[in-house]
């Protein structure tokens, strides 16, 4: 089981600014910066950042992260807020039934091209 997953950005504000608001519609927010360019995001409630962004290590493209949520909705919410902070649509959302009959997904490229998703495994 993964406790935290954390990946370096070509630049940190810009990076930041993104998850803020392609994070915001599934409760994530940024939770601690513990040291200038470093950024930790978890839920409020938990207060226990699991998604960290480093601006001082080498820049990593290509990866996929992938949030689970609890609805549909928070896919389509997700999907709508990180085009709107700069995204590029990297599959609109919509179920993905090679992996599974309720999979349920969307995906945005970020500033650095990391694939970043939202998935809903529950049935409609």
């Amino acid at each position: 089981m993964l406790d935290h997953v954390g990946f370096g950005v070509s630049d940190y504000q810009r990076s930041k600014a993104f998850y803020e608001q392609a994070l915001t519609p599934l409760g994530l927010e940024m939770l601690m910066e513990p040291m200038p360019e470093v950024g930790g995001f978890g839920s409020p409630e938990d207060q226990k950042p699991f998604f960290w962004l480093t601006g001082n290590r080498d820049t990593v493209t290509s990866l996929h992260v992938a949030f689970a949520v609890d609805g549909r909705e928070l896919v389509d919410a997700f999907h709508k807020a990180a085009l709107a902070a700069g995204g590029t649509d990297n599959g609109v959302p919509g179920v993905r039934e090679i992996y599974h009959p309720n999979y349920y997904g969307a995906f945005v490229l970020d500033p650095d091209g990391n694939n970043a998703e939202a998935v809903c495994h529950l049935p409609a």
